[in-house]
């Protein structure tokens, strides 16, 4: 049959995301928040009910927090598990990788949430709803062309869709960046495989992350949050007579069980979801080719190892969603969109080193009795020490606590109008910068700065007597940006809640002067 052409476009969308996985609807929920035109599209003719991903860690908290889902996100999951470790059968030892962490002051997420990736997903579309959006399925992007100001793509079915930026969220095999022609460089280690499925098993205790570690494989059952007999199955296959893995179904993974976990077969049913896992280790050379951009797993791939995958998807978006609404809305040039890979393509080499660490580390400590998943969670898998202490955005200006480019600390402080609690974090959130004033004589750059960008920044004074004060009682914020007593000083956070820059109080004119310099990203 001869091609159908497609179909003319009506109207220029703003922005048109491909791919609804956590990545896609961040940043839509983001732009929609923002009040900038978007659409997501996605190829599947329904809703996906992969668990897969096992929930977002501490900074992806704090940006579905800014987003104003972390409440449902923390209701429909649980915390994570303890790890119970068995070898030949028998239990060796129980961990609790969090047992020794607790909230603090500046870090209101100590530890990440256990939750199915289709029900973060869920949770994600009905926040966009609320706006008015809705992912648009059966939708695949086929061809994609691109003209001197906006970027039109062919769907599979004759439709086409013009829109001023596409953003390409469709996962590791991404189409968008395969038709863009971006080199996604790195390795596949073959020989390291796993099969992942979802389960009914019963009899299990279901508040435990349970790991069979044997000489000769392993069994790893973790419960679903939400289900009453769903579990996550992941094991080492079985191989045939050549030594090739086994493909993934129920009768295999029924053996798998009855041989590591020395319980009958028959308390695992209803496979679903059936996939083989190989570690990729892959990366885009760049995420931006003239209007369109490439996020989460379009641009990087790596271990599961620590869980950073779906989060590092998620900061993509959260880093990405208020510069591509600045340039869409005219108030920031084109350039800005470049410091989306500027900061975020060196986290992502970053996160593919660190997962092939832990992963080495996890191989090593599971060859011993009592070694587990534990092993792959550090410090650096949070997500809370990441910043962009190189980026051309982070001006200037560090405290012995924090440098421009950090991550801003939360604080809880009190409405110095009425004496009700508030945060830090509460301040910022929403689609604006926020300008924090420490101490009285910071006050007249708090009131000068809104004056003149009111419309961009939101300015708190902490003990400041300015607009929006707030009372810094037991100096939680002091000490978590470092400002000395007695010391009046600037701290400008990007919508991103990053640190844009810091100065003194006698130095106010550098906030005008990095507003204006993103207008024209100078």
């Amino acid at each position: 049959m001869p091609a159908t052409a497609p179909t003319p476009p009506t109207h220029t969308t703003p922005v048109l995301i491909v791919g609804s996985g956590p990545t896609g609807l961040t940043l839509a929920c983001d732009l929609a928040r923002r009040s900038v035109g978007v659409r997501i599209i996605d190829k599947s003719p329904e809703f996906p009910r992969s668990s897969r991903a096992k929930g977002p860690n501490p900074r992806s908290l704090e940006v579905l927090e800014d987003l104003g889902v972390a409440d449902r996100v923390l209701a429909a999951g649980s915390a994570p598990l303890r790890m119970r470790k068995y070898r030949d059968g028998l239990p060796v030892a129980d961990t609790d990788p969090f047992g020794s962490s607790h909230p603090t002051p500046d870090v209101p997420y100590d530890r990440g949430a256990l939750i199915a990736q289709w029900q973060l997903e869920e949770i994600l579309r009905d926040r966009l709803a609320e706006y008015g959006v809705h992912v648009e399925l059966g939708s695949e992007a086929a061809g994609l062309s691109q003209g001197p100001g906006s970027v039109t793509v062919a769907l599979a079915d004759g439709r086409s869709i013009e829109a001023r930026y596409v953003v390409g969220c469709d996962g590791g095999h991404s189409p968008v960046r395969k038709m863009l022609g971006v080199p996604f460089e790195g390795k596949t280690a073959e020989e390291q495989v796993m099969v992942c499925g979802d389960v009914e098993v019963d009899g299990l205790d279901r508040g435990i992350w349970h790991q069979w570690f044997d000489e000769d494989g392993a069994v790893m059952l973790c419960p679903i949050p939400g289900t009453r007999t769903g579990w996550w199955f992941q094991a080492g296959p079985e191989r045939d007579a050549a030594g090739a893995p086994v493909p993934p179904s129920l009768e295999s993974f029924r053996r798998l069980f009855a041989k590591h976990t020395r319980l009958p077969a028959d308390r695992l049913s209803q496979a679903t979801l059936l996939s083989t896992y190989r570690v990729n280790e892959r990366m885009a050379d760049r995420y931006r080719v003239g209007h369109v951009l490439l996020a989460g797993d379009a641009a990087h791939v790596h271990s599961v190892a620590g869980g950073l995958g779906m989060n590092t998807g998620i900061q993509d978006a959260y880093n990405l969603g208020w510069k591509l609404a600045r340039v869409v809305e005219g108030r920031s040039d084109a350039r800005l969109l470049d410091t989306y890979e500027e900061e975020r393509l060196p986290v992502a080499s970053w996160t593919l080193d660190i997962t092939a660490e832990r992963l080495r580390a996890t191989l090593e400590a599971i060859r011993q009795p009592g070694g587990g998943l534990d092993s792959a969670i550090s410090g650096n898998t949070t997500g809370l020490g990441l910043g962009y202490p190189w980026s051309s955005l982070s001006a200037h200006g560090s405290t012995p606590r924090l440098r421009a480019g950090d991550r801003a600390p939360d604080a809880p402080c009190r409405d110095a109008a009425t004496g009700a609690p508030a945060r830090l974090f509460e301040a910022f959130a929403g689609p604006h910068f926020t300008l924090l004033g420490f101490g009285p004589d910071t006050a007249e750059a708090l009131r000068a700065t809104e004056a003149a960008y009111g419309d961009t920044v939101r300015a708190y004074g902490v003990d400041a007597g300015a607009l929006r004060d707030l009372t810094d009682d037991a100096a939680h914020a002091r000490t978590a940006y470092g400002v000395e007593p007695g010391t009046a000083l600037l701290v400008l956070v990007r919508p991103d809640n990053h640190v844009a820059l810091i100065a003194p109080a006698s130095e106010s004119g550098a906030i005008g002067d990095y507003l204006d310099g993103l207008a024209g990203t100078a």
